[in-house]
């Protein structure tokens, strides 16, 4: 009896710890929802309510939502953990983490700007919302999870239903571009890296570690591309700057701490499908606020996705092995 007990106690623990993940992923999606209104609107000049704005370069508005964010978070985890070596970690995963910083966050940010410059911003995101297969083959080939009905469909549907509330397949949609098409998959593979990647970082230390090192090594990659003397060489005005500061804070600083503290709690598969709700939430804020229309086709689309992620949080119907999975960072 007592076994029973324990048993069902750290079942109910589980369960609440699944919820909990799948909360914190759904809340990172709706941020980036907002936060892809917004740079919608900050691309076309136009924000809510027909107040204007002038727009901003989809590169910098990319790269001062990480510089931002990382100017924002420091003063911020100093102040609450009030002792600095809170923030240590082995020099070993310190160096992880900027390469996922560099090859996960900046990447998937840079290649899928110009995967829009050059094709569009449909091609450019139903592209990039592969990365959930990315993240099953490599699941399968490591053999952290089996292949499950599951999995494999949720996965499909997942971008399936992507491709649906898009708009993909209305006549004039897709754009094709070698240079663009190449751009996006490497952006899929990139968000697909950093979410196996930082799944298994988070098995060792808390998200806001973790985030901190990612965010300096976006921060280091971007100096790169764009020098600081040149971001101050555009003499952008308060009113952009302001913008980039509420863009920093929708698009990166809250939802990856979500995003990663979902990680804690959930394997890479069912938080990259959950991760798909992001252009669903796109398009219903854009319809309310932006006024832009919602068609039927769409709405069918944000029902497939919906229905990947329940898919998705099924338990398997034959389970050979109960122990938990265990995600390991790509070596």
């Amino acid at each position: 009896m007592d076994l029973t007990r324990t048993e069902l106690t750290n079942s109910l623990h589980n369960r609440r710890k699944t919820l909990r993940g799948y909360f914190f992923i759904a809340t990172a999606t709706l941020f980036w929802g907002i936060s892809a209104t917004l740079g919608r609107a900050a691309f076309t000049g136009r924000l809510a309510g027909g107040a204007a704005v002038h727009p901003i370069d989809p590169v910098i508005l990319a790269q001062s939502r990480t510089t931002i964010s990382l100017l924002l978070l420091v003063p911020i985890l100093l102040l609450v953990r009030r002792n600095p070596g809170a923030l240590k970690m082995a020099w070993r995963d310190v160096a992880w983490c900027l390469v996922l910083g560099v090859l996960g966050m900046a990447a998937s940010n840079y290649f899928y700007y110009l995967a829009i410059q050059k094709t569009s911003v449909a091609t450019a995101i139903i592209l990039q919302y592969t990365a959930p297969v990315w993240v099953l083959l490599y699941m399968l080939a490591r053999r952290l999870q089996r292949p499950t009905f599951q999995r494999v469909v949720s996965v499909a549907l997942a971008v399936f239903g992507s491709a649906l509330a898009i708009g993909l397949f209305s006549s004039g949609q897709i754009k094709v571009n070698t240079v663009g098409v190449i751009a996006a998959q490497i952006a899929a593979l990139s968000f697909a890296f950093y979410s196996v990647a930082a799944a298994g970082i988070l098995k060792r230390y808390d998200r806001w570690r973790v985030l901190l090192y990612v965010l300096v090594g976006a921060v280091i990659f971007w100096q790169f591309i764009n020098p600081p003397w040149k971001i101050a060489a555009a003499h952008y005005s308060r009113d952009q700057i302001s913008f980039m500061v509420v863009f920093a804070v929708t698009s990166i600083l809250v939802p990856f701490s979500f995003y990663f503290g979902g990680l804690q709690f959930l394997d890479a598969t069912k938080a990259i499908v959950t991760s798909c709700l992001e252009p669903a939430f796109s398009i219903v804020i854009a319809a309310v606020f932006l006024g832009e229309g919602l068609g039927f086709v769409q709405v069918v689309g944000i029902g497939v996705v919906l229905l990947s992620t329940i898919l998705v949080q099924m338990p398997d119907r034959k389970k050979t092995d109960s122990r938990p999975v265990l995600v390991e960072p790509i070596e």
